[in-house]
């Protein structure tokens, strides 16, 4: 069923949208009903094959998994499924009986997670003994933000997960709990899970319950009309110590390259190539195929690797010298969680005998441009309610700075609805996440969040840094100068092919995600070099330079310079 394709009495677009119910498209289902199949075709044809869809939905992966089991000759078929919408159950209920009549089919208006932690050898539906050969499924999408802390915490405990939870998370782990050794899962999730810190705990679980037989990472593709990144999960459920061997792994991103060397119909069909696909709608796919590596981290990312790319990463390691985490840890900016009252770019409209004393320039993504932040007519100003004394951070006195005091007076019935704040034994009037008063003076990189291409500058100015961006400063005067060489890197068409091959997290029109537990892994040369001095050289020239033309020719000298000081050469890209 198309998502705007909503039948009568059903939950609404929008209702189903904000609890994370994003149906599955038809080509999509049929494609991880097929893996499923392909891996049971050795099995035998009369044994009993339970199935189970623990978010059943639309019905449309049941409807998938059975066509495909009967097209193979599994005839002996019970269908079982789970979902929190009644309108769901009912219709995708009459779906697949009017598909297929003749197989048991038992769906029902219940919430599988709350079912699976009273599983017991008793099994499900009363069935004595019962546990699920075949499970298929596209569990909703919920982040802890949308969920809530509190149910958030549930699920950690319920699951033993940890981090950032998000509601897929724990269908995973509970589909564990339900299936019989042997049995084996299909499932649909977002590809967040493989290269967060939020993830580890997740991966940790498969890792721990499952072989990993395939993944599939759908990137951009655009298989939902929901703004989902997904990937499917083939999983078998262990039988002991048992290990399937190496896992596949495929990933398919949109590429701006238009020279393919394949066509297909559509993204799925692309996957029996490698390489540049061009699909019959005029877009432009790379496909890769390699094994499943676990890096070996402590948060043990999750990433495709092959012959290219480990020796590729493995030359770039023997040319590390350190990395940015060894330089300074990795900030993000403050956090006011009232910004319309701290933060305004038209405090100068105050009059100066009302305009907060504790007013202080502040970076925002709004400036961001490579090297060398942008110059605008107008900046934002933050009034900052911590000061560093003695070494320590401090919040003001509001008795010494009457202006800010009768501001912030204006607004107080506002700020001390942050119950969170006063709760913590923090005064009304502070911003959330002040950061450390005493470092804002140091030299410092700051980096947005989200971009197509790294946009890394370097901040003398000793401004404060907003909540929308990352920072870096050196912890030690001696790696000061090191700072501009790791902004060389950061900036640099070296680096983002160093973030593909050993993260790959991207979301919609190739945009990365620039956070820290990626950006303290980017790595350095030896400063002391000749090669390193002379890339120092080029990038402060580049800073003092900028709008000048010549910085834009520096830029791609300095290029150059990096991908040298990592035994490579530019022009042998291989992504």
């Amino acid at each position: 069923m198309a998502i705007h394709d909503v039948p009568k009495g059903y939950a609404a677009l929008e209702e189903r949208k904000n609890i994370g119910a994003h149906y599955t498209p038809t080509l999509l289902s049929d494609f991880v009903a097929a893996q499923i199949v392909n891996y049971l075709s050795s099995r035998t044809k009369s044994n009993v094959i339970r199935v189970l869809d623990p978010a059943v939905g639309d019905g449309e992966l049941l409807i998938s998994i059975v066509k495909m089991l009967t097209d193979h000759g599994f005839k002996n078929l019970q269908i079982f499924g789970y979902d929190t919408d009644p309108h769901a159950i009912q219709y995708a209920k009459e779906r697949i009986e009017g598909h297929f009549p003749s197989i048991q089919v038992q769906l029902k208006n219940e919430d599988f997670l709350q079912v699976a932690l009273s599983y017991t050898y008793l099994g499900l539906f009363n069935h004595p003994g019962n546990q699920y050969d075949v499970v298929i499924a596209n569990p909703p999408y919920v982040r802890t933000q949308v969920m809530g802390a509190k149910e958030s915490k549930i699920l950690s405990r319920q699951f033993n997960l940890s981090g950032r939870v998000d509601l897929y998370h724990a269908f995973i782990i509970a589909i564990s709990k339900v299936m019989c050794p042997g049995g084996i899962v299909g499932i649909i999730v977002s590809n967040r899970f493989m290269t967060t810190k939020g993830g580890e705990s997740v991966r940790n679980g498969i890792n721990k319950e499952f072989n990993v037989i395939h993944v599939w990472d759908f990137g951009d593709t655009q298989l939902f009309e929901a703004a989902v990144l997904p990937a499917v999960l083939l999983l078998e459920r262990k039988k002991g110590d048992n290990n399937n061997g190496s896992p596949k792994f495929t990933s398919i991103y949109r590429t701006d390259s238009d020279k393919f060397t394949f066509q297909s119909q559509n993204c799925i069909d692309a996957l029996k190539f490698d390489g540049v696909i061009k699909t019959s709608d005029g877009s432009f796919f790379v496909v890769k195929h390699g094994e499943l590596a676990i890096d070996q981290t402590a948060d043990g990312l999750w990433r495709l690797s092959n012959e290219s790319s480990e020796a590729w990463l493995d030359k770039v390691e023997k040319f590390t010298f350190c990395t940015f985490g060894d330089i300074g840890k990795i900030r993000v900016g403050v956090k006011t969680t009232a910004d319309k009252i701290f933060i305004r770019s038209d405090w100068e409209e105050i009059p100066e005998n009302e305009r907060p004393e504790v007013l202080k320039p502040l970076i925002t993504h709004h400036i961001a441009r490579k090297y060398r932040a942008l110059e605008v007519d107008r900046n934002y100003q933050i009034l900052y309610t911590h000061l560093n004394q003695g070494g320590s951070r401090v919040v003001i006195n509001l008795q010494d700075y009457p202006k800010t005091a009768k501001y912030l007076n204006r607004y107080r019935s506002i700020l001390e609805k942050r119950d969170y704040l006063v709760s913590s034994g923090r005064h009304w009037f502070e911003i959330w996440v002040p950061q450390e008063p005493a470092l804002w003076a140091k030299p410092k990189i700051v980096f947005r969040d989200i971009s197509s291409t790294p946009t890394f500058w370097m901040d003398l100015s000793g401004a404060i840094v907003n909540g929308d961006c990352y920072w870096l400063i050196s912890e030690k005067p001696e790696n000061d100068e090191s700072l501009w060489l790791a902004l060389a890197v950061a900036n640099s068409s070296f680096i983002e092919s160093f973030y593909d091959f050993r993260f790959n997290n991207k979301l919609y029109s190739g945009r990365r995600r620039f956070m820290t537990q990626y950006v303290e892994k980017f790595p350095i040369p030896d400063p002391k070099l000749s090669s390193s001095q002379k890339i120092i050289e080029v990038t402060k020239q580049i800073y003092n330079l900028i709008p000048n033309p010549i910085a834009n020719e520096l830029e791609i000298e300095l290029d150059r310079l990096i991908w040298n000081a990592f035994g490579l050469s530019i022009e042998k890209i291989s992504r």
